[in-house]
């Protein structure tokens, strides 16, 4: 039964307004849903927000979500992006960083299009976008170095091709 367990990526159109992030969120946790990864931000309108959610599950279990999220007032439209969309995290690392390793550090940046957005005497904060497998490949090397504090926006998704 667990082989039928994937992550699902799904996009939430809502009305912009207070208290719907509490309501969707309320909605996963009555259901004893786990949210593996939540980003939220405004849209090309400024009336509408962009819930992009990430929940594990079976079919089963995703069709319940769906229908659950389908019956909030504030929500738009609900839509299954897992297998037809462009995906991307940001993450930012501040990583140890002693003297003699600075130019190692700085090659493994530019190797995955990283970018350092602050210098410190004995740290960088890195900052490096890319779908998940990237980034936990980045954090992943950089644990040699000593990381410090991370921080993951969670994934954001937008199908491919053509706005329909």
């Amino acid at each position: 039964m667990e082989s039928n367990m994937q992550n699902h990526t799904i996009a939430v159109l809502v009305e912009n307004k207070p208290g719907v992030l509490a309501r969707v969120s309320s909605l996963f946790r009555r259901r004893g849903f786990n949210i593996e990864s939540l980003s939220v931000g405004t849209t090309e309108r400024e009336d509408l927000s962009r819930m992009t959610i990430v929940v594990r599950g079976d079919e089963r279990i995703l069709e319940q979500v769906t229908k659950q999220l389908n019956k909030l007032v504030e929500v738009i439209k609900v839509s299954d992006v897992t297998h037809n969309s462009v995906e991307r995290e940001l993450c930012m690392v501040r990583v140890n960083v002693p003297p003699e390793k600075r130019g190692e550090i700085v090659e493994l940046v530019n190797i995955f299009r990283a970018r350092i957005v602050d210098v410190a005497r004995d740290s960088f904060i890195i900052e490096v976008t890319g779908d998940e497998d990237k980034i936990n490949a980045f954090i992943d090397l950089m644990r040699q170095y000593g990381i410090k504090e991370l921080a993951r926006t969670g994934k954001i998704a937008m199908v491919r091709g053509s706005k329909q």
